[in-house]
């Protein structure tokens, strides 16, 4: 691993957990993670929860909030929205865009998605775009392909100046909320591809400073060993970051 770029674990909440059990995760969290450090903290809990958990971790380093979604509006008459205004008003750092369950039961498009990274770096919050391949482009031998349309679909308009604010997470969607993993060669195997179609875009030194994280069924059993991978620099965590103990050891995995 790059010892240059951040170690980032990020948890995805995704629409679970009431007030009462969000705010004892997320100060189990706070207190289990204290001895951690050199990796960035995240966690992506529901909309009501991020001013409220924001304030509990406020004073811990390199813990941040961020949301799971927000409008490509900036404001207006967009009734259940959420602005990107709003969210860094909360506290929030960062925000999801392009989460591969945004994708599939929300229809999200390219287009939709260039205008929430607009509206999301406008409001100095950073970006982590998320991105991969369905089951059967795996087994067809189109991951590759997949994932460099994608990247070029976006990131080809991702202004340069503002590549400190991005961070990217592959997400093989057959292996989320499955069981299934990537092995990790072939998680390393994507990401060096990924930071290489980064490469073609921008330039080789700007895909160096870029971290990439592993999103698909990453767990405390298997973090350490998909971690170890040269080009994989944390990962976007579902399902165990709800439990804080397993979330806590995938943080302490690098």
């Amino acid at each position: 691993m790059n010892m240059e770029r951040k170690k980032i674990v990020a948890g995805n909440w995704k629409m679970n957990l009431n007030w009462v059990e969000a705010y004892d995760l997320v100060t189990a969290i706070k207190e289990q993670s204290k001895k951690i450090s050199g990796v960035e903290k995240l966690i992506f809990p529901p909309f009501p929860y991020l001013q409220m958990l924001k304030v509990i971790v406020k004073d811990e380093p390199n813990f941040y909030v961020g949301a799971q979604n927000c409008s490509e509006h900036a404001k207006g008459a967009f009734t259940g929205e959420v602005s990107a205004a709003m969210i860094h008003s909360a506290g929030c750092s960062y925000i999801l865009v392009g989460h591969s369950e945004r994708r599939a039961y929300f229809s999200e498009n390219n287009e939709q998605l260039l205008a929430k990274i607009k509206q999301a770096l406008e409001n100095n919050l950073k970006v982590i775009f998320c991105f991969g391949e369905l089951l059967a482009e795996r087994k067809n031998g189109k991951h590759f392909d997949t994932v460099q349309d994608q990247l070029t679909q976006v990131l080809s308009h991702f202004p340069k100046d503002k590549i400190h604010s991005l961070v990217l997470a592959y997400e093989p969607v057959w292996a989320i909320g499955t069981g299934e993993t990537a092995s990790p060669q072939q998680a390393q195997e994507m990401h060096a591809f990924v930071r290489k179609t980064v490469s073609g875009i921008f330039s080789p030194e700007i895909a160096n400073t870029v971290s990439i994280l592993y999103g698909g069924s990453c767990n405390a059993q298997n973090a350490k060993e998909l971690f170890a991978g040269e080009d994989v620099d944390g990962g976007l965590i579902g399902g165990a970051s709800l439990k804080a103990e397993d979330f806590c050891t995938i943080m302490a995995s690098f």
